[in-house]
């Protein structure tokens, strides 16, 4: 046994406090190779190669295909030769991984199999951010939901998300630790890898303005912008018609499975359902949630947590999306438990999760002529679709309590505050919209006799 193990001091305070990272690590490994594993009936039995079985076998990913779709097999560059529907993070790391496999046999294997590793690594220095996460908060073991939370198994290799997941998790430890220009650069890294931790600078901002820190929150935008421009310029100027590509599909792309827009449209909703409106419906609809966000947080008793914020804003962005894929999951995972780490809810969510999943390869499979026995219907499917909706919005009316009402949050008790919200933490709130109920009506007093 080492000595910092069991000495009193800073040397074992550090061990002590470091021990839960290494099974933690471990636990993220475990997840990774399970989810390869998961992946076998594609990966070593050629399910990839039918239309059919790659859904029966619940193994498809986005990564082998694309070899051939972005024609990376054809030796094409990712926006300088082809047009990508991804951002240049992606891209990039498409670009780098085909120059190490363009030689080899089955370069389309080796592609994702490279693709997956990287992945991994992403999912254990995820999984390790947010252990020093959820330490802060007093809750190390916390990180294990990331690691093998059900859901996170079966989606990991879908597509290049854990990537994202990491760069938006280093950001916000970057930022409990008042390292606010830092943490821009890796929201502006997430950012050009997916677009969707850009909605973090909502909580952000309204956080910023309630305690008055607007300096600290400019840091940090100032850093992403700086980042994303310096990331993304080569590309704009030297194969801006490849780099487009990604923004331009985003716009141009109806709703798609696993949105709720996409079941008013299949059911021919009147208004809710017209195609011609979804983008509309996904933004005004967004918005107006963020704004329920917003005034929350400037109004609520106690100022909400960061990661409380989090959550619901990319709950609310999720659910309004025109697009929901499966492995989405991945996005919501770290900050639904750094939001409100209580397991019943969670686990609810992970078995909606999981049956959407399951239900998604189905389908897809049902709706080919010749498979309808082989798959599923509307009326099932459907069910699925609402049920990953309605858990994950019962997890933001808990949350919305918690906000509401301090005590039932278990990060809170013991007189903590935000114990990963860096300056915000313990700071006084100096910008509050108070609503100020009616005053009662003062009955007459009795008259003496």
């Amino acid at each position: 046994m080492s000595r910092s193990t069991y000495l009193p001091g800073p040397t074992g305070s550090v061990a002590r406090s470091a021990l839960p990272l290494v099974p933690l690590g471990l636990f993220a490994v475990l997840g990774a190779v399970l989810a390869y594993a998961w992946k076998a009936p594609c990966r070593f039995g050629g399910a990839w190669n039918d239309g059919t079985q790659q859904f029966l076998n619940f193994c498809y990913t986005d990564i082998y295909p694309l070899w051939w779709n972005e024609k990376l097999d054809q030796g094409l560059a990712p926006y300088f030769g082809h047009p990508v529907e991804y951002p240049v993070g992606i891209g990039g790391l498409m670009w780098v991984i085909q120059r190490l496999v363009g030689g080899l046999n089955e370069p389309g294997v080796w592609f994702y199999d490279l693709t997956v590793l990287v992945m991994a690594a992403s999912l254990v220095a995820g999984v390790l951010v947010m252990a020093s996460l959820t330490r802060a908060q007093g809750r190390s073991w916390d990180a294990a939901w990331y690691a093998l939370a059900p859901a996170v198994v079966l989606t990991a290799f879908i597509n290049w998300d854990l990537l994202c997941g990491a760069l938006s998790l280093g950001a916000f430890l970057a930022w409990s630790r008042r390292g606010h220009f830092l943490a821009g650069v890796l929201l502006g890294l997430a950012i050009a890898t997916k677009f969707y931790p850009i909605v973090f600078f909502g909580p952000l901002f309204l956080l910023a303005l309630r305690t008055r820190k607007l300096p600290a929150f400019l840091w940090a935008l100032g850093g992403t912008v700086i980042t994303w421009v310096v990331v993304n310029l080569p590309f704009m100027l030297f194969a801006f018609e490849g780099w487009k590509r990604f923004y331009v599909f985003s716009s141009e792309r109806g709703a798609d499975w696993g949105s709720v827009w996409y079941f008013f449209q299949t059911k021919q909703w009147p208004f809710l359902g017209d195609a011609g409106r979804v983008d509309t419906l996904g933004i005004v609809s967004f918005g107006v949630l963020c704004v329920a966000i917003a005034l929350l947080t400037l109004t609520a008793p106690t100022r909400p947590r960061l990661m409380q914020l989090c959550f619901l804003v990319l709950a609310a962005f999720m659910v309004t999306n025109k697009v929901w894929s499966p492995q989405y999951v991945l996005w919501l995972v770290p900050f639904a438990v750094l939001a409100r780490p209580n397991w019943k809810p969670l686990l609810l969510w992970q078995v909606a999760e999981c049956w959407y999943f399951f239900a998604i390869w189905l389908y897809l499979v049902g709706i080919q002529p010749g498979n309808e026995a082989l798959g599923i219907g509307d009326g099932t499917y459907f069910s699925a679709v609402w049920a990953r909706a309605i858990t994950i919005a019962i997890l933001a009316a808990f949350v919305v309590r918690d906000i509401l009402r301090p005590e039932h949050d278990v990060i809170r008790q013991g007189g903590v505050d935000d114990p990963v919200g860096g300056v915000f933490d313990g700071a006084e709130d100096r910008f509050v919209l108070r609503v100020t109920p009616p005053a009662r009506l003062r009955e007459p007093a009795a008259e003496s006799p």
